[in-house]
């Protein structure tokens, strides 16, 4: 299992770097668009109000292709007027609207902890459409404007948090951080993740045009560390989301798409909230 997860992990971030390191932003822009559409069906398959329907995967090669139609607009040198009309309203309303769900509607349904039936599915199964559109819309727009560092540099700061949480949980974790949810995540541990990202964002700032140098440009030193500790927080609540999804329809992983790593989901799941709030935090 251990190889599998390597092997699955190394081929992973070789198809990031590649097209990280394109010449153009389509390959990044379809890596995204495919990962929002497999994430999208994954959580579907989640919430949707009638188990084994083909609607899940339907809605969401749907919107996959809408993404790439939207994509291949906003990439033009000279967009149409509907377009930046578009991103315009993604930037101004959607995002703050996502943001808004996940820290109060989202982190409200983890401190609940209600896992024992599957209750919500509508509603839940409505956000997921936002939320994947809003994830989707900060990422590309982040890496067109910002550039392939800082789109690593803020999603380090994710994968810095979560390795952090999990070493400090197995060494020192003793409270439970959400046992109904998540019973292997303690406090101690989401102290440490929290920790650690705060520590990345600094380290990072020392490079020119990292999320972490940017943060440092807008923000006074203690309000780069509460973005950074409250960014680090809201990942946890981001995974701890698609736990509570899980439980509810009895299932360990999204998918098995990704041999070793579950599904789609299952590796986007704290970006999802992150990449949206840290868009509005910085602009682009």
């Amino acid at each position: 299992m251990l190889k599998q997860r390597v092997i699955t992990a190394v081929v992973l971030l070789a198809i990031l770097l590649g097209t990280l390191l394109a010449p153009g932003p389509w390959p990044l822009v379809a890596l995204l668009t495919l990962a929002a559409g497999c994430a999208l069906w994954e959580w579907l398959r989640l919430t949707w109000p009638a188990q084994g329907s083909l609607w899940p995967a339907g809605l969401a090669a749907a919107c996959a292709a809408v993404l790439f139609g939207i994509a291949y607009f906003w990439l033009q040198a000279d967009p149409p007027g509907w377009a930046s009309a578009l991103r315009q309203g993604v930037n101004r309303w959607l995002l703050p609207a996502v943001v808004g769900v996940w820290v109060f509607g989202a982190a409200a349904l983890v401190i609940q902890g209600q896992s024992a039936r599957r209750t919500g599915g509508v509603a839940l199964s409505l956000f997921a459409f936002a939320a994947m559109f809003a994830v989707w819309a900060a990422l590309v727009q982040i890496f067109i404007t910002r550039g392939a560092w800082y789109l690593v540099s803020l999603m380090a700061l994710i994968w810095f948090a979560d390795i952090a949480a999990y070493f400090t949980g197995r060494a020192l974790g003793r409270h439970k951080l959400a046992p109904r949810v998540s019973p292997g995540k303690t406090w101690e541990g989401a102290f440490g993740g929290v920790i650690a990202a705060v520590l990345w964002v600094w380290a990072s700032s020392f490079w020119p045009g990292s999320f972490g140098a940017e943060l440092f440009r807008q923000w006074p030193w203690w309000g780069v560390v509460l973005v950074s500790a409250f960014l680090a927080a809201l990942s946890i609540v981001g995974d701890l989301f698609e736990s509570l999804l899980k439980r509810r329809a009895g299932v360990k992983d999204s998918s098995q798409l990704l041999p070793g790593h579950g599904g789609a989901y299952d590796r986007i799941d704290a970006l999802l909230p992150v990449a949206p709030l840290a868009m509005l935090l910085t602009g682009v």
